[in-house]
């Protein structure tokens, strides 16, 4: 960070979201996102201006080259509202697909995608997911890439695949070498959004919306599309290798805005608690009910904020293979905390809570599949639990 503190940089992020990011945040929660851009593009510009631009991003493309703890810590208070980690140009697919590209894709996907991507001039998505099969096993999946001399053809059926709705290009996960073992069938490959045969069939109804533009999911379709080799990113066969180190920060980055979220949310609550009278002079706050709650948030966002923080700095320090264990506590962890603090918070609020007067309704909605993708919680408590009985096995 060039002449700019991390407190700096929190308190100016803080200032935004809390001012003028409530009034764009509101029309996002009403109308949609499609329908706020013109102001989420200017509060961008402001972002820019503030030198908050990018902060996962090195100092030479534009970011502000923060190590992933102060990531980390910096994602917490974009998280505190849905519009934040946009406007830092740092939101999800696109902060891993940067990441990505920049070590594993060659120079020339990079001048025509990356760049642009890491300026925010342009958007993207990933294709993995199938509505065929099962999530939990990343694996299995039917998209094929066939060599046809100096190009991939790509045929399949993908879905959830996130901010698909105005993307300029998608990394799409298929399978080239259906006979080599499970784990090296499948490649990355860019592909453009305009080639043809790629095409939205729908952006997906969850929870009652269709959502558009980056808040949105939708299910596509790859009929023979038709990209060059060198579209690939990393070696044939190298996908799910990149898939998990992709991951690794990843569930850092989601994990810290789950915690954004726990705090606003519990702003949210204990305002609302000392706020709201039952009968003139009996506030809810005085309820042993709600004390308990607020108790046993404080405590539980606490908790997970600092097991967050110690997976970040050991996958800085030991890399993804030595910190599994801790990526998969805080995943599962995380997430359940989230669903605790925004159910309490809901309650709190009654009838409410269940409006658009908040952000409350909607992050029930689009974050209760926290504990679903990115690998679901039964499997990395599975995975963890192993892990750990082994180690009491052999000793």
């Amino acid at each position: 960070m060039t002449g700019l503190t991390l407190d700096d940089l929190v308190q100016r992020l803080r200032a935004v979201l809390d001012g003028p990011g409530r009034a764009v945040e509101a029309v996002v929660l009403r109308e949609g996102w499609k329908a706020a851009l013109p102001q989420l593009h200017a509060l961008r510009l402001e972002v820019k201006r503030l030198g908050a631009w990018a902060p996962h991003l090195t100092p030479e493309h534009g970011g502000m080259g923060l190590s992933l703890v102060q990531f980390a810590q910096v994602s917490e208070v974009l998280g505190r509202s849905p519009i934040g980690h946009w406007l830092c140009n740092c939101q999800a697919p696109d902060i891993g697909n940067m990441e990505l590209m920049h070590t594993h894709a060659d120079p020339s996907l990079q001048a025509r995608w990356l760049m642009p991507l890491m300026h925010g001039e342009i958007r993207s998505c990933f294709a993995m997911t199938e509505p065929e099969h099962a999530g939990s096993n990343p694996v299995w999946m039917s998209t094929t890439a066939v060599r046809d001399a100096d190009d991939y053809v790509i045929t399949g059926h993908k879905w959830f695949t996130t901010g698909a709705d105005g993307a300029a290009f998608t990394i799409v996960m298929a399978v080239t070498a259906p006979d080599a073992p499970p784990h090296k069938r499948a490649t990355m490959i860019v592909v453009p959004t305009d080639t043809p045969g790629f095409s939205i069939v729908q952006n997906i109804m969850v929870m009652g919306e269709r959502g558009g533009d980056h808040a949105s999911h939708a299910e596509v379709r790859f009929d023979a599309v038709r990209v060059p080799v060198t579209n690939r990113i990393g070696s044939e066969g190298q996908g799910f290798e990149l898939a998990q180190a992709r991951l690794g920060p990843g569930r850092v980055h989601h994990c810290m805005r789950w915690i954004g979220i726990c705090e606003r949310a519990f702003d949210l609550m204990c305002e609302r608690a000392v706020q709201r009278e039952l009968s003139p002079g009996e506030p809810l706050a005085r309820r042993d009910t709600v004390q308990h709650w607020v108790a046993e948030s404080r405590a539980e966002i606490d908790a997970a904020r600092l097991l967050v923080l110690d997976a970040a700095l050991a996958l800085e320090t030991r890399g993804p293979l030595g910190a599994r264990e801790q990526i998969s506590a805080i995943k599962f962890h995380t997430a359940a905390v989230l669903q605790r603090v925004l159910d309490r918070a809901i309650q709190v609020h009654g009838a409410m809570g269940l409006t658009d007067a908040t952000p409350l309704a909607f992050w029930w909605a689009h974050e209760r599949g926290a504990r679903i993708y990115d690998g679901p919680d039964e499997v990395h408590k599975q995975s963890l639990g192993r892990a750990i009985l082994k180690r009491y096995a052999t000793s």
